[in-house]
C-alpha cells in the first residue's frame, strides 16, 4: 500500500506540516489518533469542510482513528475572519447547528471497528471552565508577541475594524482543545485548513509546554482555480453540503461546470478515484475535452459522496430528461425546481394559454408570428413532446411536478412556465 503521506501529497491534500519525517514514522508505526474541528458558525458544512472530511477519511482508511470535533464552545465565538467581527449567534442556535453538523460529519466516517471514529464536542470541557481556570491553567503558557504575530490577527489589528478580545482569544481555546484531546484520547495529530496553521501550532506548543510531548499538525491547501482565484462560489453563494441549502441537482451542476484546467486536480482532492482512473480521465481531457468526461466523473463522484447514490441517480435522471433523454414526469418537485431554476420563466393560466403564448411570454420568441412559424416548422415542444397544434391550450395533462411545464424551442433553447 502506498504510504499515506505520499498518497495525500499526490492528491494535493498537504499544504504545511510539522516535522514531516517524524510524522511519517509515527503513522507507519501504528494507529495514530487525530482530530479535526468544525465550528457550527452556519447551519451546514460547505465544500471547504469537505476537503477536511475527505482527508479524515483517507487517514481512517489507512488505519488511523479520527476524532471529529464539533465546536459547541468555539462556535459561539468563531475564529477571526479576514475582515470584520463575526456576528455572535445565540447558544440555542449554535447548539442546533452543532447537531446538524454532527449528522453531516457522521456520513463520512466509520464509527464501528478497531479504528472507529469518535464524535466530540469542546463544550464538554469548556462550559465548566472559569475565567480564572482559563487564565491560570492555560493562558500563562501563551506569549503576547506570538499571539499578536499570527497572520490573521496582525491583519485585523492593521484594519479599521481591529479585533475584539473575544476573537483574539479563540486561538487559546483551540489550543486547549488539542491539549484536552491529547489527555483524553492520546491524540497526537491535528488536521485542518491552511488558514488555521497559526491556531494549530499553538496547540502543539501548548502540549509541549504542559505535557512535554511532541505532537503534529497537517494542513490542507486553500483550494483555488488555475487562475489563482478562490474556488467554491456559486450564484447562490457557498457550496453547502446540506440538501436543503443547496439541492443535489445544483450541487452536481456546480461540479459539472469545473474548467478543464482544474478538473483533474480537483478530482484528486475531492474524490476517492484511483490513480489509474484519474490518469485515464486526464488523457480524456487532453484528447477529447468536448466530451467533458472528467467533469461528469467528478460531479457524479462528489455528489454520490455527499448525497448518496439514490440522490445521484435522481439528479442524473433529471439531467437526461431535461435534454430529451428521459421522462420529465419521473422528476420530483424539488429536483425539477432546482433543474429549471436558471431557465427563462413565465406564468400563464392553465386551460387558456397555448404554446404560442408560452414561447412569447418566456422570451423564447419575440412575437406571436415568429412563435407560430416555430410551431409550424416542428421546432416547439412541451415537456419534450413536439407540438403541432398552435391553438391547443396547455391543460392539466401537461403539468409536471410543481405545476410546471417545460417549453423547448429547437434543441437547445429551454424555458419553464408556471401554470396558474
Amino acid at each position: 500500500m502506498t504510504d499515506i503521506l505520499d498518497e495525500l501529497q499526490w492528491r494535493g491534500l498537504i499544504a504545511q506540516h510539522t516535522d514531516f519525517e517524524a510524522l511519517r514514522a509515527q503513522l507507519a508505526a501504528g494507529p495514530v489518533t487525530f482530530y479535526c474541528g468544525y465550528d457550527p458558525t452556519a447551519a451546514s458544512l460547505h465544500h471547504g469542510h469537505l476537503v477536511q472530511l475527505i482527508l479524515m477519511r483517507h487517514l481512517q482508511l489507512a488505519g488511523h482513528r479520527p476524532l471529529a470535533l464539533v465546536g459547541g464552545a468555539t462556535g459561539q465565538i468563531g475564529d477571526p475572519r479576514q475582515s470584520g467581527e463575526r456576528q455572535l449567534n445565540s447558544t440555542d442556535v449554535v447548539a442546533q447547528w452543532a447537531e446538524r453538523l454532527k449528522s453531516q460529519i457522521s456520513r463520512f466516517l466509520d464509527f464501528d471497528g478497531p479504528n472507529a471514529a469518535i464524535m466530540v464536542n469542546n463544550l464538554d470541557w469548556t462550559a465548566d471552565m472559569s475565567a480564572i481556570d482559563l487564565l491560570r491553567g492555560i493562558g500563562k503558557y501563551f506569549r503576547m508577541g506570538t499571539m499578536l504575530g499570527k497572520d490573521i490577527v496582525a491583519r485585523r489589528l492593521e484594519s479599521e475594524e481591529g479585533i475584539s478580545y473575544t476573537e483574539f482569544s479563540y486561538q487559546v481555546l483551540q489550543a486547549n482543545d488539542y491539549l484536552e484531546l491529547f489527555r483524553r484520547y492520546g491524540c497526537t495529530l491535528e488536521t485542518g485548513g491552511n488558514d488555521q496553521w497559526g491556531n494549530m501550532v499553538g496547540g502543539v506548543d501548548l502540549i509541549r509546554k504542559v505535557e512535554g510531548a511532541d505532537t503534529h499538525v497537517l494542513t490542507t491547501p486553500i483550494i483555488t482555480k488555475s487562475d489563482g482565484t478562490k474556488f467554491g462560489k456559486s450564484e447562490g453563494g457557498a457550496i453547502w453540503l446540506d440538501p436543503d441549502m443547496m439541492s443535489p441537482y445544483a450541487f452536481y451542476q456546480f461540479w459539472l461546470q469545473v474548467a478543464d484546467a482544474d478538473v483533474i486536480r480537483l478530482a484528486k482532492i475531492f474524490t476517492f478515484m484511483s490513480r489509474e482512473e484519474i490518469e485515464a480521465l486526464e488523457a480524456e481531457v487532453a484528447e477529447r475535452p468536448h466530451l467533458r468526461a472528467a467533469q461528469k466523473a467528478l460531479a457524479a463522484s462528489v455528489t454520490e459522496l455527499v448525497h448518496g447514490r439514490e440522490e445521484l441517480d435522481r439528479v442524473l435522471r433529471a439531467t437526461e430528461a431535461l435534454w430529451g433523454k428521459g421522462d420529465l414526469r419521473d422528476i420530483d418537485e424539488v429536483t425539477l425546481a432546482a433543474a429549471t431554476a436558471d431557465l427563462p420563466r413565465a406564468s400563464l393560466t392553465l386551460g387558456e394559454a397555448t404554446i404560442v403564448d408560452a414561447l412569447v411570454e418566456s422570451g423564447l420568441e419575440k412575437g406571436r408570428g415568429a412563435a407560430r412559424r416555430t410551431v409550424a416548422s416542428g421546432g416547439a415542444s412541451i415537456n419534450n413532446v413536439k407540438v403541432e397544434d398552435e391553438d391547443k391550450p396547455i391543460n392539466s395533462d401537461d403539468l409536471l411536478a410543481g405545476n410546471l411545464v417545460l417549453i423547448r424551442k429547437g434543441r437547445r433553447n429551454l424555458a419553464v412556465v408556471e401554470m396558474r
